[in-house]
């Protein structure tokens, strides 16, 4: 049974039903496949074959915060028709969930061998915690025949299960804290070795990903164990440029095992416990942050022996080809008009409201003052957004896109999604904007850009430069204008928006502004 839990309303507009999906219903059996990881059965649907459930990983029930092993090649033909679960997490959005949730989908055009397109592996957001892509604005339809590409999206462990960092505390987890990050691995393994039987060429496969999935792509671009696993990123939304210190990570797991009541001298109950119980923890207080503790990859000298972007990028990430980008106005994503942080909002308290969400030690005060003299027409809560914006979701991209301009990788490009919601105007271009418009899914429970001639032109543009990435190393089509790679001190900057255009440093007096504090990655 399909896994989201929806509206009916919700649900029908983007393609799914309750258990079964209407297309599915509707959908005729494609021809079987077969891999070298097993065979195959899919569908038939929007013009494209689709595959469901394809397990990558073996079962981690038994094997907690360890590696997951590939699963054994079968004979038999494997139904492929089905979502399957996604990782336990906080909230209840996804229905059916489980530690057995290592599992792909695939869309694509054609199963022919010999077709050999691109491939374009799309892993969620959601931070490190939360997330899955079985919401329809992942569905992966439109950007395969539109894109002519093998689109693959993948489900990994999230939390707890993916990031608690044990090593230190026993020796028996010395993957514990980035397992996460080798499910991801072990998915690319996989595609590498089956998906030429999908028709896709796995010479050509690139990563994207929005939020957290762009920041799992950063850390994956220092992670040996990934070098010649994809050839070309595209982060959205999400960067990674340090990864949580071993000190503070350890920190954090025994602020986690102090919430499960758990000895950090026998770990063994914390093999047992149900995975509500694993999940309910995460609501301890992180030691270094405040609030829910944190999980995230971990610098621990085995997997991750550097971190991602800092000092500089790691060297073994300079040659592939990148988009890096942001949306005008993240932080409206996360601060709605009716959030805590926004109602009642006035020039007395904006400075006390603003500190906590810079995540950079910076004078609130003066932070304000600057922004009232640039910007004398903005509101209280239009400072709000700007500063949370520039100081909180943008700066680590800037930092990753100046790093590999400062170490030569010149196969980089920038863009800005300044096209707002045409049906919530308040929110402007928020985060989160950009998925439904790089996989065409406009319609889907979710978006906000609505399906007028704006939205499909602009979803048009972005979906041919991601899909042109995968396929040339270059996000350059005939209905784009020029994009130059980034460099300094240029910093061109493709805005996306009702009149795309490209654009130098087109917001350097926020980005000075936040340049005069170093960045520390959240959660490091």
């Amino acid at each position: 049974m399909f896994a989201a839990r929806l509206t009916r309303r919700a649900a029908l507009a983007g393609g799914l039903a309750f258990g079964v999906a209407p297309a599915i219903l509707s959908a005729k059996p494609s021809a079987d496949v077969r891999a070298a990881g097993g065979r195959y059965a899919g569908l038939s649907e929007h013009g494209v074959k689709v595959f469901r459930g394809i397990r990558y990983g073996e079962d981690t029930r038994q094997h907690r915060f360890r590696a997951a092993a590939a699963p054994k090649a079968t004979h038999s033909i494997q139904q492929a028709v089905e979502f399957a679960a996604s990782c336990p997490q906080k909230g209840d959005r996804y229905a059916r969930t489980s530690e057995d949730c290592l599992f792909l989908n695939i869309w694509t055009p054609e199963t022919d061998p010999r077709a050999r397109r691109p491939v374009m592996v799309y892993i969620h957001g959601g931070a490190y915690s939360t997330g899955s892509v079985i919401d329809p604005l992942n569905y992966g339809h439109h950007l395969a025949a539109r894109g002519d590409a093998v689109v693959v999206t993948i489900n990994h462990r999230l939390n707890a299960l993916g990031y608690l960092y044990l090593s230190r505390l026993d020796p028996r987890f010395a993957d514990s804290g980035n397992v996460g990050q080798l499910d991801l691995i072990l998915a690319l393994q996989w595609v590498r070795d089956n998906i030429a039987a999908f028709g896709g060429d796995p010479g050509r496969v690139m990563v994207f990903g929005q939020s957290g999935g762009g920041a799992k792509i950063a850390t994956m671009m220092g992670m040996p164990a990934a070098k010649g696993l994809f050839h070309s990123a595209a982060t959205m939304s999400g960067q990674q440029v340090t990864a949580s210190g071993p000190l503070n990570a350890t920190a954090r797991t025994r602020a986690y095992l102090a919430a499960l009541g758990v000895a950090e001298t026998n770990l063994d109950a914390l093999l047992e416990l149900p995975t509500e119980r694993l999940v309910e923890a995460l609501e301890a207080t992180d030691p270094v942050l405040g609030g829910g503790v944190y999980m995230g990859p971990v610098l621990d000298m085995k997997w991750l022996t550097r971190h991602p972007f800092w000092p500089d990028p790691n060297p073994q990430s300079n040659a592939i080809p990148m988009i890096l980008g942001n949306t005008h106005d993240e932080t409206r994503g996360f601060f709605g008009p009716d959030h805590p942080r926004i109602v009642g909002i006035d020039w007395d308290n904006l400075a006390d409201r603003i500190a906590p969400e810079l995540k950079i030690d910076i004078l609130p005060e003066w932070v304000v003052a600057e922004f009232r003299e640039r910007y004398p027409r903005y509101s209280p809560a239009d400072i709000f957004y700007a500063a949370t914006t520039a100081g909180r979701s943008w700066r680590g991209q800037v930092e990753e896109a100046d790093a590999r301009a400062r170490a030569g990788a010149r196969a980089t490009w920038v863009y800005q999604l300044d096209f707002p919601s045409p049906v919530r105007p308040e929110r402007g271009a928020p985060h989160t904007h950009d998925i439904p418009l790089v996989f065409g899914t406009l319609d889907a429970e979710g978006s906000l850009t609505g399906t007028g001639a704006d939205a499909q032109r602009v979803s048009e543009q972005m979906m041919r430069a991601f899909a042109a990435l995968a396929r040339a190393g270059s996000p350059a089509h005939a209905d784009l204008p020029d994009w130059p790679g980034y460099t300094l001190p240029q910093r061109t900057t493709m805005v996306f928006d009702r009149q795309t255009r490209a654009m130098n440093d087109p917001r350097q007096w926020e980005r000075e502004l936040f340049a005069r504090v170093p960045y520390i990655q959240p959660g490091s």
